[in-house]
């Protein structure tokens, strides 16, 4: 199954989807779901009543919720998924006023992603429209596009190559990470106190850009070596990763501050409440 996580975002609450390109369907995290609709603190158990209370989708489940690879606080791992059909049926057993929103919303999100296959631009512009609504400013954004679509263009050499998706995407990111920041992408999480979320949208303006420069320098020395496979394509993106890292100790030499930082959105976040909450007092 070829698949593309992405996380959608319901009444301001995040459900993790994931995109079958074989199918052309989205799946949806079934506990995102239930954890929205119910507010429950424990969705497991939650799921595991309403499977003793509705027999019929019991018997059905293993068929209707697959389960998927998706990002988690603890890494990638496997969790119960359904697409929208089968969602649906799930709903039905959940008493909740929000079902009718919701359903509504799964709609939505289905001609939207149909909609994106015809015109590839409105997924953008909806990237920045959702970037916009977490309250990201218009200069990070467009830098952030940016790194969207060359760590796109990495990729797709990567896959006509003969570099296999997922794993091998990860261990080569890796390389040019540890090759730039001296960190990789794990470590760099724990830098910036950070668990399953995105890294990439947590970097300052610099590490966006020293990111970008590593994946762009790797995507040019690819072509330039003509990279076949996952070892070859391992040694460029350890070059691509140097003539970052090379750059970004010449900055820190000539300015005297490091360019990773602890600094992320939540913090910023934070501090922002922080601030709303003082002037309200």
């Amino acid at each position: 199954m070829k698949i593309m996580s992405n996380i959608k975002l319901f009444e301001s609450k995040q459900i993790r989807t994931i995109w079958n390109e074989i199918e052309q369907k989205w799946y949806f995290v079934v506990e995102d779901v239930i954890s929205v609709l119910t507010d429950s603190k424990d969705t497991k158990q939650y799921i595991k009543r309403m499977r003793q209370r509705d027999k019929e989708l019991a018997k059905g489940w293993v068929q209707i919720v697959p389960t998927l690879m998706v990002e988690t606080a603890g890494g990638r791992q496997r969790m119960g998924c359904a697409n929208a059909k089968n969602l649906l049926r799930i709903i039905q057993s959940i008493p909740s006023p929000k079902a009718e929103p919701f359903k509504q919303w799964l709609a939505q999100v289905g001609s939207d992603r149909l909609e994106e296959i015809e015109n590839p631009e409105l997924a953008t512009q909806r990237t920045r429209e959702l970037y916009k609504l977490k309250g990201y400013p218009d200069d990070w954004i467009e830098k952030r596009m940016r790194s969207i679509a060359i760590r796109e263009e990495l990729t797709d050499e990567w896959k006509n190559r003969g570099v296999r998706e997922q794993l091998e995407y990860a261990i080569l990111t890796a390389e040019i990470s540890k090759a730039t920041f001296g960190l990789t992408p794990s470590e760099y999480k724990k830098v910036k106190g950070l668990k399953s979320q995105n890294l990439r949208d947590h970097m300052t303006d610099l590490e966006l850009i020293f990111s970008m420069l590593g994946e762009a320098s790797t995507t040019k020395v690819t072509k330039a070596k003509n990279a076949k496979g996952f070892t070859e394509s391992k040694h460029a993106a350890k070059i691509g990763g140097n003539i970052a890292g090379h750059a970004l100790d010449e900055l820190e030499k000539e300015s005297g501050e490091k360019v990773v930082t602890s600094e992320n959105y939540l913090l910023k976040e934070k501090k922002i409440k922080e601030l709303k909450g003082g002037k309200e007092k």
